[in-house]
């Protein structure tokens, strides 16, 4: 504390000492402030780093630990099924996705005996899913797109532990869901192009980015989303349960109890148990399945289209 000239009188001890006690007080209540507001300010900075510490643990949590989502659109049967298109080519039969712990919804098959109802559940590591696909493709094609056929196909995943730790038949199956979810008048094509570039059993098979080269090859819409689903394996758990139904439930509209490994082929119900590398043994079977319907059916009978060897 400052005093002014010489005309004011000296402060005494005692003022002195007041002065003193007052300066002392004012410095300690500054103190006190100034711990006041560090405190708080440690406080908020604690809290803020709680919360920020608990989001990453939470966000690190859901990454890890994904819950069970939804199936694909248009596999409501755990399949997808394939027309004829109005203007030719292949289309697939819409229908939305299955929920999460939902029963699939078993496909009403056309039982005039004028189509053939072919189904398929197949394996994408399976050697044996790859001589079907080889010698039957091309009549299988020519079938769907003339009308004379329709195709479901269950992609499952039974060797997933046969690709040299990679999963790649389940990634292989989920890359399918996700061209089935995502461009499913694309499945056909990407499903042969699959069994074109399928790897040997035991092998670590195609990486991520090779199934999306193979995507993108066949022209899917909405590559990006493809590809994604592909990285996130976003239909793994659908997947998982697709194949354990398979396993283990009875197979729609035929006597089967079960699949009991791949290729499973169904003709209108009955199960193709003939040569998987001559198609004129597949494409006989084919019409002797679909005439036992007519026979059983009460239409008028009209030709039944011929497919193509």
């Amino acid at each position: 504390m400052t005093y002014g000239g010489s005309n004011q009188p000296r402060p005494s001890r005692n003022e002195r000492r007041e002065a003193a006690r007052e300066k002392a007080r004012l410095l300690r209540e500054e103190q006190k402030k100034r711990e006041r507001r560090n405190k708080i300010l440690i406080q908020g900075g604690i809290i803020v780093a709680v919360v920020a510490i608990a989001a990453l643990i939470g966000t690190l949590i859901f990454q890890s630990v994904k819950p069970a989502g939804p199936g694909p659109q248009n596999m409501a049967s755990d399949g997808i099924v394939l027309t004829a298109g109005e203007g030719g080519g292949i289309t697939a039969v819409e229908t939305s996705a299955l929920a999460a712990g939902a029963t699939p919804t078993a496909t009403v098959p056309d039982d005039s005996g004028e189509v053939a109802n072919i189904v398929m559940y197949i394996d994408y590591l399976c050697p044996f899913c790859g001589q079907f696909e080889a010698t039957n493709s091309e009549s299988l094609r020519t079938m769907v797109e003339s009308g004379a056929a329709t195709l479901e196909i269950h992609p499952i995943a039974i060797l997933t532990n046969k690709s040299a730790g990679t999963q790649y038949s389940l990634r292989a199956a989920n890359a399918a869901a996700c061209v089935a979810d995502s461009s499913p008048d694309s499945f056909f094509d990407f499903n042969a192009i699959l069994f074109e570039n399928q790897p040997e059993e035991g092998t670590s098979g195609l990486t991520n980015d090779e199934l999306k080269s193979l995507a993108e090859e066949v022209g899917v819409d909405s590559q990006s989303t493809v590809e994604k689903c592909i990285d996130d394996v976003q239909f793994k758990s659908w997947v998982q349960d697709a194949t354990n139904r398979a396993l283990t439930q009875p197979v729609p509209n035929s006597e089967l109890p079960s699949i009991t490994g791949t290729p499973t082929v169904l003709v209108n119900g009955q199960q193709y148990g003939g040569s998987l590398e001559d198609p004129q043994e597949f494409q006989a079977f084919v019409l002797q399945a679909t005439s036992a319907t007519f026979n059983d059916s009460e239409s008028t009978p009209t030709p039944t289209p011929t497919p193509a060897q």
